[in-house]
């Protein structure tokens, strides 16, 4: 299993993009640290526990001692992956070293160009800001991390300058669609980002980008994280502030598909997402089952939902279609 846990909604910046930004200044609840010892009393052998926010980094390193101290205690296999915006270690790298160092934890990023990644102050968190943090990790923690850049309408024609960014700091990035959470209203279409990621492949930088790998096998079945597999359900778990506890972080972000916590705790186990008959296709005329971008469009759940909510599943399919010669070319390549 995955455990993806949420501690807190709180947040320093204030990108434009992030299901987050709307409520992190009136952020109140923590997620109990109880919540997750019992998941891994009923999942021990989790192998990551992913955590994200809001910021991890908005709360006290404490929080991360003891659960770092408990996984030690009961000899648990599971890795901590933090995905943080970095400023607060970059600020106060003191406060964050000694669980920075700790040999369970990694660390992801986020950057991308244009203007809807913005700090606290309001004002856009540039590429000199992300080098002097990304700097910062090297020196003090021994690498640079990769990164997620996320996509949108405003910034998608930067979108293979990320890449380009990455490649030249030695790491890997992840191009991520803007989904319909939070503030961000309409999700970035996926075929647009298909587009994205076979610009990439024909530019010669597959090797940098996550998605784009993800892609040129997922034909042949050998892509199976997210956004990829249709089953994530049976192998992801995702905690809110609040405790309340879902198969999806995005899902958990818009509050929908929610897991019986005591029940599952129990010995019960839920896959609410595989048994939902409208997100499992784009289309319900049955189309899609004989496509060859099958697997492509309807793996994520979550996608599959906002595509259809916001009346994108005609565009998407037009693209795709289009797109379908390329994405198998790229497969048999």
């Amino acid at each position: 299993m995955e455990l993806i846990i949420k501690p807190t909604e709180k947040c320093n910046f204030k990108c434009t993009f992030c299901s987050s930004t709307s409520i992190a200044d009136d952020a109140t609840d923590e997620l109990g640290l109880e919540h997750i010892y019992t998941f891994l009393r009923r999942f021990p052998d989790t192998n990551t526990i992913v955590v994200n926010g809001g910021d991890p980094l908005m709360m006290k390193p404490s929080y991360y001692t003891k659960l770092l101290d408990h996984l030690d205690e009961h000899d648990y296999p599971t890795t901590v992956a933090f995905t943080t915006n970095l400023w607060p270690f970059y600020m106060k790298p003191d406060k964050w070293i000694d669980i920075f160092l700790h040999p369970r934890i990694g660390i992801t990023t986020s950057f991308h160009y244009g203007e809807s990644r913005l700090k606290g102050d309001y004002s856009v968190f540039t590429e000199e800001d992300f080098w002097a943090a990304s700097d910062k990790m090297l020196e003090l923690v021994g690498y640079r991390p990769g990164f997620i850049s996320v996509i949108d309408e405003h910034n998608a024609d930067r979108a293979l300058d990320n890449v380009r960014l990455a490649k030249k700091m030695g790491v890997e990035c992840k191009l991520n669609y803007t989904m319909a959470s939070g503030i961000a209203g309409r999700p970035y279409q996926l075929s647009k980002m298909y587009s994205i990621y076979l610009d990439v492949y024909e530019a010669g930088l597959t090797e940098w980008e996550f998605n784009t790998k993800q892609m040129v096998v997922r034909l042949r079945n050998e892509a199976l994280m997210c956004p990829q597999n249709r089953a994530c359900d049976s192998t992801i778990r995702a905690l809110q502030p609040s405790g309340d506890y879902y198969s999806c972080g995005a899902m958990g972000d818009d509050r929908e598909y929610a897991i019986d916590f005591e029940r599952e705790m129990a010995g019960e186990f839920f896959t609410p997402l595989q048994e939902d008959p409208d997100i499992q296709t784009m289309r319900t005329d049955g189309e899609c089952y004989s496509c060859p971008m099958f697997q492509i469009c309807n793996g994520c759940k979550k996608t599959v939902k906002d595509t259809k909510r916001h009346n994108m599943v005609e565009t998407h399919c037009t693209l795709m279609k289009q797109l379908a010669p390329r994405i198998i070319d790229a497969n048999n390549g």
